[in-house]
């Protein structure tokens, strides 16, 4: 397995996030997370990264136990995070914040150009100047100039423009097509399906459900995922 999380349980201070949650996903996958607000999809996350340290279970990625292993050191074994709220360098430009994550591979400034033409267009500009759309393209291709082994997307379409949303998930498909391990957090079942080859779902800080998208019936998604 690329990615294995067993029995993980976090916490917030003295408040348990996470209860339980199992997900595996093999190199060249793309694994949707899914679950309603405040299921614990962005914590697990966070403890998949190290931001939020577990308090049980394991987590090994590419071989390597990465429970209680340190941020930095998790992100150098090839786990790339476009985080919830794009979080991209304001005071640099659209160029100096891929540069800024760069490490040698396939991705350069080039290449994430070719995905995403806007950023071409806005090479010189502030990322405080772009829209929001734009940020979110750019903070993909900030964590693809890492050359990672698994891009995890935590809610990247999020409060965006219809057109944007398109431009977004087509650079998830084409990163699919191209063998990119892909973990996407979505609630958009339309978009996020044609994507998944195998999807996971939360419910109040456990893992309750996994199977391909074909197996995610009507009944489940009323349970598990409707308003």
């Amino acid at each position: 397995m690329l990615l294995e999380l067993a029995g993980v349980e976090t916490f917030y201070g003295a408040s348990q996030a996470l209860f339980g949650v199992d997900l595996a996903m093999r190199e060249g996958e793309a694994v949707a997370l899914m679950g309603r607000n405040g299921m614990g999809k962005t914590t697990t996350i966070r403890s998949i990264f190290g931001l939020s340290p577990l308090r049980h279970g394991t987590v090994r990625f590419a071989g390597h136990d990465i429970s209680s292993a340190k941020p930095y050191r998790i992100a150098r074994l090839g786990l790339g995070l476009v985080p919830e709220g794009r979080r991209c360098f304001p005071n640099l430009t659209v160029a100096e914040n891929l540069l800024a994550s760069a490490r040698k591979g396939f991705w350069t400034i080039k290449e994430v150009n070719a995905l995403f033409p806007r950023l071409a267009e806005r090479s010189g500009q502030y990322a405080n100047s772009l829209s929001g759309g734009e940020q979110q393209m750019l903070a993909v291709g900030r964590a693809l100039m890492t050359n990672p082994k698994l891009i995890v997307l935590d809610e990247a379409t999020e409060g965006l423009a219809p057109v944007i949303r398109q431009e977004i998930w087509k650079a998830i498909a084409t990163l699919k097509q191209q063998g990119q391990s892909i973990l996407v957090v979505d609630k958009t079942l339309s978009e996020l399906l044609p994507v998944a080859d195998r999807c996971f779902v939360l419910e109040r800080g456990c893992t309750v459900w996994s199977g391909v998208p074909t197996e995610l019936t009507a009944a489940i998604q009323d349970r598990y995922l409707g308003v």
